[in-house]
């Protein structure tokens, strides 16, 4: 199976994770697409219980009819939270599988901090989406919707509730659990 891979913080996971998800699946050969939430993250970054940013994609996925998921893999792989660990992992576990990392361009400039981005090329098609505010060559696609999880994190700390910008039953978690308050 040809599958697309989006990792990330996912702190909450949002609306442009979810646009983005659906452009990939309408416009790529693949036939699933996995939200990955890193569980540790490579450069420190702090964040919410990884159990609870994995429960919050599930909740992403549950209307997606079948073809997004979430995926606890980066659990299994533990280490410093690289993507290259983690693709090796999958290349060794899920022997038939082709991969395909979908980055945003605003990540574009971070690359040269990553582990190993010669060998991730090899591994795994890279394929870079369009994000508002972020213009790449190699981009693909319209510019998709810029939505920042540091103001949504920020919005939910003010007992505001982003509807505009986190799908309901993301938010409905949040509550349930009180998350991000100040």
């Amino acid at each position: 199976m040809n599958v697309a891979l989006m990792g990330g913080s996912f702190n909450p996971p949002h609306v442009g994770h979810l646009l983005a998800a659906h452009y990939v699946r309408a416009t790529q050969p693949v036939g699933e697409v996995w939200l990955m939430p890193s569980f540790h993250h490579p450069f420190g970054k702090p964040m919410v219980d990884f159990r609870h940013r994995l429960r919050m994609c599930e909740a992403l996925c549950v209307d997606a009819s079948g073809w997004l998921k979430a995926s606890d893999v980066e659990k299994d792989v533990g280490g410093g939270g690289w993507t290259v660990d983690t693709l090796e992992y999958l290349q060794r576990t899920r022997v038939g599988d082709a991969f395909t990392l979908v980055i945003g361009s605003d990540i574009l400039k971070d690359l040269p901090s990553w582990k190993d981005f010669d060998r991730i090329r090899k591994l795994a098609r890279v394929l870079v989406i369009h994000r508002s505010g972020h213009p790449a060559p190699e981009a693909l696609g319209p510019p998709l919707v810029q939505i920042s999880s540091t103001d949504i994190r920020d919005a939910l700390a003010r007992g505001e509730a982003p509807t505009d910008r986190v799908p309901r039953a993301v938010l409905e978690y949040i509550r349930e659990h009180s998350l991000y308050r100040d």
